[in-house]
């Protein structure tokens, strides 16, 4: 009975959806207080109904109901409680009514939270809002619904794949989807606004704070799934350039541009077109990433294996909405105002220079993730790209964009000072260079790469701790002066410093671990000892042990310094899945401050004099843990932002009075 409610309400949920459409651009249209009223009413009841289906479909895997067929498909009865509740979101069918959630949810929130919007934009959005979930919503109704039952229910589920029963991919889908999804926000109030044909200052400062709320979630909803990667796979790295990695990481970085370019359009009145056609792209890129992730033309252990025809049917959502979007952008930018004049040295260029060397990083992305795809249907021949080619293309592309980036805050608007911005960096500088040297000298192997890496990583931190320094007038004030400067700097300031100082710490971990790193694999019996760097290896140990769905081999490996003390006893396992039939590792880190002991084990095999050993791989991962807090600070950052009130709110009533 509680299935045939949820699926009831998702079926509601669809016709609320169009009408919150109608009614809402009908309003819009005639400026009626009522129907646009009636549409935001229309769009919290969508949410609902969404929510309703949505716990209904979580009873059903809490529950264990084979009855429904992505329950029978995607639990078993033996399933920890939280892989129950994920597994709703585990499979192709639940994870869609998850982003129809998140996507009513925000549509729900713009009708809740909008007030400080103008009346008619307002409608406008929640209409355009309304459509995309006309189309998601009809989507999952018809083509992966999550609530279809089946005519003879199994006595047991298949269970969820092993590799995703794992408490940081548990949450990751949510996160992701929070960040993929909260572009369609943008998306809306860009359409709504090339409708009226208002992009300018107030409209970016509306726009600004969806989109640091859904690029923060999506850095979150990222890091998550690299750290889920780093110790689930057991292949000791944290990012593989996998198609589906970059499906989310190409509208982080648009989001990425997107936040910078609304600054110079609500500061400044500049660059309201390249604005708006950042924001459309934003969320063209998010449907791109839900295409390549469902569509089945991908073979990745993050893609969902379907059908091509629901892959075709999502093509077309794909291409109505953007092209609606792109089309009504091309008639309405010729009479877009250019905005305000700024000169070559400046903040605004600074943000179009990191503007452009992010979009063309992205550009670079799509390529190496569509190359493959493109070339296979084309002549048939199966072709890779992987970190080779991003290396040569895309990291050039970033480390010019970090040489600009604490630059950009220091400089004045429309005018700015290059000498004195750079006297106030040069400490900065000068600090990145002589630890990179440092570095060179004393870390062996000598790699004279990595060293640049760690100068570009000290460079960004000291740029971000030397603009803060800057606003409070450290050293250059009392220190009272400095601490009063201190309360009243906005939280948005400080967002934006542990921002980039998170990034920083982000590129000194990838440039440290990944040049750095030392590995081993030996096949070991019982009490043989292998080296790894400045560390002894010895297995002591390998003893049978039973999960709660799972039986395991679990190995003793003894980790001994170059002292002969003992830092740490891993306890790495071979995990055996009856239910699905399917082996997996489950690696044991051992952490050391910065630094990761990473060791995995794995199947049996005859050894010498025919003794029972096991393939035991171990990495060092230095600095590893940075490649995480980093991008954790970045959101950090994105969240203090966002708590700021001027951010926050957006446009405040007497701005609305002067607009609407």
């Amino acid at each position: 009975m509680i299935v045939e409610l949820g699926a009831f309400a998702l079926v509601l949920s669809l016709m609320l959806s169009i009408a919150q459409t109608g009614l809402s651009a009908v309003g819009g249209a005639r400026r009626s207080v009522v129907l646009a009223g009636a549409g935001r009413g229309a769009a919290i009841a969508t949410f609902l109904a969404v929510l309703v289906a949505f716990g209904c479909l979580i009873h059903a895997f809490v529950g264990s109901d084979f009855s429904v067929a992505n329950v029978a498909a995607n639990s078993h009865t033996a399933k920890p409680l939280l892989y129950k509740v994920a597994g709703a979101w585990g499979s192709h069918e639940g994870s869609m009514l998850l982003w129809c959630l998140v996507l009513t949810g925000y549509g729900a929130a713009m009708a809740v939270f909008g007030d400080s919007l103008p009346p008619r934009l307002r409608a406008y959005a929640i209409a355009v809002q309304g459509a995309l979930g006309v189309m998601f919503l009809a989507y999952t109704v018809f083509a992966s619904n999550p609530l279809d039952r089946l005519l003879d229910p199994p006595v047991e589920g298949r269970s969820l794949n092993p590799l995703l029963q794992d408490w940081a991919l548990a949450f990751h889908p949510p996160f992701l989807y929070a960040g993929y999804v909260g572009f369609s926000v943008v998306y809306s109030l860009s359409l709504a606004a090339l409708i009226e044909g208002r992009i300018d200052a107030a409209w970016a400062r509306w726009v600004r704070p969806w989109t640091l709320a859904a690029w923060s979630l999506l850095t979150i909803g990222i890091t998550l799934g690299a750290f889920w990667a780093y110790y689930e796979l057991g292949w000791g790295g944290w990012w593989f350039w996998d198609p589906v990695e970059n499906a989310s990481f190409m509208p982080w970085l648009i989001g990425a541009a997107l936040l910078h370019s609304a600054i110079v359009t609500e500061k400044r009145g500049a660059l309201p077109g390249w604005t708006a056609f950042l924001a459309l792209a934003a969320f063209t890129f998010s449907m791109l990433g839900a295409f390549l992730v469902r569509s089945g033309v991908l073979t990745s252990v993050h893609a969902f294996a379907v059908d091509p025809t629901r892959g075709v049917l999502l093509l077309i959502m794909m291409g109505v909405a953007a092209g609606a979007g792109f089309l009504l952008f091309g008639l309405r930018a010729p009479s877009l105002n250019r905005g305000g004049q700024f000169r070559p040295i400046s903040r605004e260029s600074a943000i179009v220079l990191n503007n452009i060397l992010l979009s063309t990083a992205t550009a670079v992305v799509l390529l190496g993730t569509l190359y493959p795809l493109i070339r296979e249907a084309m002549d048939g021949e199966a072709v890779s790209v992987g970190a080779p080619f991003f290396n040569m293309t895309f990291v050039p592309l970033m480390i010019l964009a970090f040489a600009v980036l604490p630059a950009g805050p220091l400089l004045a608007w429309k005018r700015g000072d290059a000498k004195g911005v750079a006297r106030k960096l040069w400490i900065a500088l000068a600090a990145a260079v002589v630890l990179g040297l440092l570095a060179y000298a004393i870390v062996e192997p000598r790699k004279l790469l990595a060293s640049g890496g760690l100068v570009v990583g000290f460079w960004l931190v000291g740029g971000a701790l030397v603009e803060i320094a800057d606003r409070l007038k450290l050293f250059r004030a009392p220190a009272a002066e400095s601490v009063r400067r201190a309360k009243g700097l906005p939280r948005g300031a400080w967002g934006t410093t542990l921002a980039h100082a998170g990034l920083g710490l982000f590129v000194l971990g990838a440039s440290f671990e990944t040049a750095w790193r030392v590995e081993t694999a030996q096949a070991m019996s019982l009490n043989d000892t292998q080296k790894l760097g400045a560390y002894a290896l010895t297995l002591t140990d390998v003893g049978t042990v039973e999960g709660p769905n799972y039986l395991a081999e679990r190995g003793i490996v003894k980790v001994v310094n170059k002292a002969g003390v003992v830092v740490c006893r891993a306890q790495p396992e071979r995990r055996f899945y009856p239910t699905g039939g399917q082996t997996t590792s489950e690696v044991h880190i051992c952490p050391r401050l910065l630094d990761d002991i990473y060791v995995v084990i794995g199947e049996r095999r005859a050894g010498a004099g025919g003794k029972p050993a096991w393939l035991v791989r171990a990495y060092v991962n230095p600095w590893v843990r940075l490649i995480f807090f980093g991008p954790l600070l970045m959101a950090i950052g994105g969240a203090i932002s966002l708590s700021d009130r001027r951010v926050r709110l957006g446009v405040g009533k007497r701005a609305q009075e002067v607009v609407s």
